[in-house]
C-alpha cells in the first residue's frame, strides 16, 4: 500500500478532471480525494496497491481528453488508510 499526493497544472480546471478521476480511482480500486484548488491547479491524493496508484499518477499527468496538462508533481507521504475516493 502506497500514497502519493498529485498536484496538477495547466488547464485542469472545468474539464470534468476531478469527476473523471474518481471514476478512474473506483476502476482501479484507489482511495483518496481530489479538489480544485485556488491557483488552478487540482490536487489529488491517491492510495492503494503501488501499480494502480502509478497508474492513477500517469493518468494525472495526461487528464481528460478536454484537459490541457503542462505539469504534474508526486509526492510520496505516509498511507493513511482511506476507504473511498471522493471528489472535494
Amino acid at each position: 500500500m502506497v500514497r502519493k499526493r498529485v498536484l496538477v497544472s495547466g488547464l485542469v480546471q472545468g474539464v470534468f478532471f476531478r469527476d473523471t478521476c474518481r471514476k478512474i480511482a473506483g476502476q482501479q480500486g484507489v482511495a483518496g480525494w481530489v479538489r480544485n484548488l485556488p491557483d488552478g491547479r487540482v490536487e489529488a491524493v491517491f492510495e492503494g496497491d503501488p501499480e494502480s496508484v502509478d497508474r492513477l499518477v500517469a493518468w494525472a499527468g495526461r487528464g481528460p481528453s478536454s484537459a490541457r496538462v503542462t505539469g504534474v508533481e508526486a509526492v510520496e507521504e505516509p498511507v493513511e488508510g482511506l476507504r473511498a475516493f471522493e471528489v472535494r
